[in-house]
């Protein structure tokens, strides 16, 4: 069931501007018996977004009342927040357009992703490019077609998921997750001041690094770096963090152990 402004709904109008032009941002939160976890960091992601479009913040308070209407109550599930700038305007104009528009949507945790955590995934490499836009970059807004490309083509292979590069041949990010991995006990993981996504998940796994004062590296890194690693892990806010188990290439198909520092990633996030 979909729920827009609080009431149950199945349409929106043909004139909202997420339908129109992708004029909104989405963010995916993980459940726990009806609980939204890390409910702060996703407003906070959900206002940058939104203060970089020029949208009008919603009552949050009230878009809780509306989430904890939705969510389900199993274990472990998932309920996705989507704020489209509204309906009506003329052509891209945001002039006249009649407010906010928040529709949220529950769905079970998807179960492979338990396997994933403890067996770990194997990845390959994405031929579609992420493109440069820094206005953009780190923000989960409603045009998504650069993942939707990458996703599809994921789709006809043999992998669970693959590395993005941008078009500067960077590595950013897979198809649905962050990306960070260990050599010689320093971790790294791409700076996305370019191209990507900066998740929640991946905003607790760098405060959780910090606090073990681990030795951080945020950068720009090409796929000779990544392939070089000795642990490799991803995570989103319903995965949490799973394990890399392999890296195919064009050239090469790379085994990595699963490590230490994930196992105890995983067993931090857990408790």
């Amino acid at each position: 069931m979909f729920w827009v402004n609080g009431l149950p709904q199945t349409h929106v109008s043909l004139s909202d501007r997420s339908f129109q032009y992708g004029d909104g941002c989405f963010t995916t939160i993980k459940t726990k018996c009806g609980q939204l976890e890390h409910w702060p960091a996703h407003i906070e992601r959900m206002e940058a977004c939104l203060a970089t479009l020029q949208i009008p913040f919603p009552d949050w308070n009230t878009v809780l009342d509306w989430s904890m209407q939705a969510v389900l109550k199993d274990e472990s599930a998932g309920i996705k927040i989507h704020i489209s700038r509204g309906a009506g305007g003329r052509g891209y104009s945001p002039i006249d357009v009649g407010g906010p528009v928040v529709t949220i949507s529950s769905f079970p945790f998807p179960s492979h992703y338990s396997l994933w955590q403890e067996n770990g995934v194997q990845l390959g490499v994405c031929e579609t490019r992420l493109g440069i836009q820094p206005l953009l970059a780190g923000h989960k807004h409603n045009n998504r077609i650069e993942q939707v490309l990458a996703k599809a083509e994921i789709d006809g292979s043999d992998f669970a998921d693959a590395v993005t590069l941008n078009v500067q041949n960077h590595v950013i990010e897979t198809t649905m997750a962050n990306l960070f991995w260990v050599k010689d006990n320093k971790t790294y993981t791409p700076e996305l001041s370019l191209s990507g996504v900066a998740g929640v998940m991946r905003r607790k796994v760098l405060e959780l690094l910090r606090a073990e004062s681990q030795q951080l590296i945020v950068d720009t890194f090409t796929l000779p770096d990544l392939v070089e690693a000795d642990e490799v892990w991803i995570c989103n806010s319903l995965l949490g963090v799973a394990p890399v188990t392999s890296l195919s290439t064009p050239d090469n198909k790379i085994v990595f152990p699963i490590g230490k520092l994930t196992r105890r990633l995983q067993g931090n996030l857990n408790t």
